[in-house]
């Protein structure tokens, strides 16, 4: 997330064979740390378990991201909820919609992970050993997670903006009914002022 809260792509892709492991990125930012950090230590399935296991904990590191993106953006809606109870305005709603577009975004790129670990699953391919596809389970199951929280936290902003607008509409409601009590003393007056104030026998 930048700090208008708008979601940065970043594309990544692999291309596997049988004893390596190729992978792209679209700029230097360093994602892939923690993977590094494995390699260096040379300890667990991440030195002896291929090339198809090195692919998993990549894509498993990037699904996280997915979680702790999640975690900041369900963080600035309790925040919004907070200011709603106390001075909605307008910057309020288009916080919110601000985060419901970013919502939009991280759906339109979860979906894609989920058939594409499902397609690795359901794959017959060599490349792809049964010990690394246990493993693709628990991927997918955390794709899953990510796509609902998704759903979840854009229905809280869509009710976030629906209340935001019924609290708009209650002020409304009242000021006009302030105005209403004003006006029903005044017109009287007005018009009995108006009465005796004309020129007639």
């Amino acid at each position: 997330l930048n700090q208008n809260l708008e979601v940065e792509n970043e594309q990544m892709s692999f291309l596997l064979m049988p004893k390596v492991m190729i992978s792209f990125q679209e700029n230097y930012i360093t994602c892939v740390e923690p993977v590094s950090q494995r390699l260096k230590g040379g300890k667990g399935n991440i030195r002896t378990g291929g090339t198809s296991y090195m692919m998993y904990a990549l894509m498993d590191l990037i699904l996280d991201d997915y979680f702790t993106l999640m975690n900041k953006l369900g963080e600035e809606l309790e925040t919004i909820e907070e200011l709603l109870y106390r001075r909605p305005d307008k910057t309020v709603m288009f916080h919110t919609q601000e985060i419901k577009r970013a919502m939009i975004m991280i759906r339109r790129a979860a979906w894609p992970e989920r058939d594409k670990i499902n397609d690795m699953l359901r794959s017959s391919s060599p490349l792809i050993t049964e010990e690394t596809k246990t493993f693709l389970r628990d991927t997918y199951d955390h794709s899953m997670q990510v796509i609902d929280l998704v759903e979840s936290f854009k229905d809280i902003a869509t009710g976030l903006i629906e209340m935001n607008l019924s609290i708009v509409s209650n002020r409304m409601n009242e000021i006009m009914k302030v105005l209403t009590i004003i006006s029903s003393i005044f017109i009287p007056l007005t018009f009995i002022a108006g009465v005796y104030g004309m020129n007639f026998a």
